[in-house]
């Protein structure tokens, strides 16, 4: 039997993510915070290993009109269509950010020239970089099928990385054939780290009195617990497949979700809908019974976790 004492302040939670280290492997996932300074400081006050900004592009983008979200039986359909001011706007916001923990910028752009562009300009504001490549409702031109086309994927991650020195993170999507085609693609093109997954579908909901699709765009993509064991498989199938880091993402609402994830092969996860369900203290509510049950288990670290699944 392992003799270890149980460190104070979470140190067994600790990792370092591409050589940024981590208080414990939770992150705010982009998309249901990271809009202001205010809400990204709220989840670091909160317990938040990391936070990820909303996805910001070039150029302000009024994204759809109301309703956006509607929720369905084991999660969100969301479809905003990626509104946001834009990165000069962005960029007096971040400059207000707790830098107490890493800060992820999350871009989205059409071309790689754009991405690129966007990238060059934010990196001294942040830690790393996450490539939205892969939003199922994104507005024409924003690169919604993006992240289906290795080649252009590709194209993208290494405009990128010729353009910043910090490390650069792809978000695939899992409405694809074999996402374990488009993740090799983005390794082989130099990433430094992959975000599995973003939401699933498009789906839709139909009101019964009206016969309208409810969603002002009639479809969105599906986030929450239903998506998670999608999630699973395609961190376990990349997992095998790459040598990056994971993040894993996708219906994560307590410890025991997060345990799932990392065994799958994660080495750290985002939360976005259990936000909406907990409210922020889910942060500490997942580090808290994390560190509980790697103690109970005799682990000393996440790192002796990540891919135990595949052992």
């Amino acid at each position: 039997m392992k003799l270890f004492v149980k460190f104070k302040g979470g140190a067994m939670l600790e990792i370092e993510l591409c050589k940024v280290k981590m208080r414990n492997p939770s992150m705010l996932a982009s998309g249901i915070m990271g809009t202001t300074a205010s809400s990204l400081n709220w989840a670091i006050r909160s317990g938040a290993g990391a936070v990820v900004t909303k996805s910001f592009g070039l150029e302000p983008n009024e994204g759809y009109p109301n309703p956006t979200t509607i929720e369905v039986t084991g999660g969100i359909l969301n479809a905003i269509g990626l509104s946001n001011p834009g990165v000069d706007e962005f960029s007096k916001e971040l400059e207000k950010v707790d830098k107490s923990v890493p800060i992820i910028a999350s871009i989205v752009g059409a071309s790689a020239e754009e991405f690129s562009q966007i990238a060059g300009r934010i990196e001294p504001l942040v830690d790393l970089i996450e490539l939205n490549v892969s939003c199922p409702h994104a507005q024409e031109g924003l690169g919604a099928s993006i992240g289906q086309d290795p080649l252009f994927t590709s194209e993208i991650v290494k405009s990128v990385k010729k353009t910043v020195n910090c490390p650069v993170i792809v978000k695939l999507t899992p409405n694809v054939t074999d996402i374990v085609e488009i993740a090799v693609s983005s390794q082989m093109a130099g990433c430094d780290a992959l975000t599995l997954i973003n939401s699933l579908g498009p789906g839709m909901r139909i009101d019964i009195d009206t016969a309208n699709p409810i969603l002002y765009n009639k479809s969105g993509g599906l986030s929450g617990p239903a998506i998670k064991p999608i999630a699973l498989r395609c961190i376990y199938d990349v997992y095998e497949a790459v040598k990056v880091p994971i993040i894993g993402v996708g219906g994560i609402t307590d410890y025991r979700d997060a345990v799932e994830a990392i065994f799958a092969g994660a080495k750290c996860v985002q939360i976005g809908t259990a936000i909406m369900y907990k409210g922020m203290d889910v942060f500490k509510d997942i580090s808290s019974g994390l560190e509980k049950f790697m103690f109970k288990k005799e682990y000393e670290s996440i790192d002796e976790m990540v891919g135990k699944a595949h052992s």
